[in-house]
């Protein structure tokens, strides 16, 4: 295996075993979240529930916790939404609970974790590129987080398929002739050709949802295209910049 595309927790803990570096894509919102406080000079620390105990992880990190978007306001004003992020003050620390992207950050192993999103696809992969990933010796899986259906089995989501694929397409123009397997190369080919990727995120589920509950901007933040230079690498249980 080179580079390698998959879907959800599952496939992320299958593909880790051989893999150096495991990039997660969760368009809507997390790994777009995450992107936005990073380069606001702040560390996410990401965890799999939003419960009582987020909260105590937390206070055990010495960190501001992220709210459900319709909790968040007046003197706590973080949350999933990346739009609220952008204007909320930056902290040193954030815990960003998220079932999907941060569970799959989780399931890597001993392989570095990288947030990608729409907004930092070409730096993510030039960063890739420059540290070798992708090669048979040093592989690499793109993971799409997917959204849950009720039952909490795995839902496919247009958003974190097309940031995958943004990715992919990125990496291998890049540096070409890098093994692509054809599921990576199929999501590479979708998102190159994809007219319109705004016009995309507004109407998949996910952005209809947003837009529902009253978070447009969360959408047209996601859709920024390569409007950030940051990298995010999870180090010590925490995304920061890479060097």
């Amino acid at each position: 295996m080179g580079v390698a595309f998959g879907w959800g927790p599952v496939e992320a803990r299958a593909l880790a075993a051989g893999t150096g570096c495991l990039v997660v894509v969760d368009a809507l919102s997390f790994t777009t979240a995450v992107g936005v406080a990073v380069e606001r000079g702040t560390a996410v620390l990401p965890y799999r529930r939003r419960d009582a105990t987020a909260a105590a992880y937390a206070r055990e990190k010495d960190a501001v916790l992220a709210v459900g978007r319709g909790e968040a306001g007046g003197t706590h004003p973080w949350s999933l939404s990346p739009a609220a992020l952008r204007s909320a003050p930056a902290p040193d620390r954030l815990v960003l609970p998220s079932p999907n992207g941060s569970t799959i950050a989780a399931e890597a192993g001993t392989a570095t974790v990288v947030a990608a999103s729409l907004r930092n696809r070409t730096a993510v992969a030039r960063w890739l590129a420059r540290h070798g990933y992708g090669s048979r010796a040093r592989p690499l899986a793109v993971i799409a987080a997917g959204e849950r259906w009720p039952d909490g089995s795995l839902r496919p989501a247009l958003e974190d398929h097309l940031g995958a694929g943004a990715v992919l397409d990125a990496l291998r123009a890049l540096a070409p002739g890098l093994p692509l397997t054809p599921e990576a190369t199929a999501a590479a080919t979708l998102w190159a050709a994809t007219d319109d990727p705004a016009a995309a995120l507004r109407g998949c589920d996910s952005g209809r949802e947003l837009y529902e509950y009253g978070f447009p901007r969360d959408v047209e933040v996601a859709a920024e295209l390569d409007a950030s230079t940051t990298v995010p690498v999870l180090v010590d249980g925490a995304f920061t910049e890479a060097p």
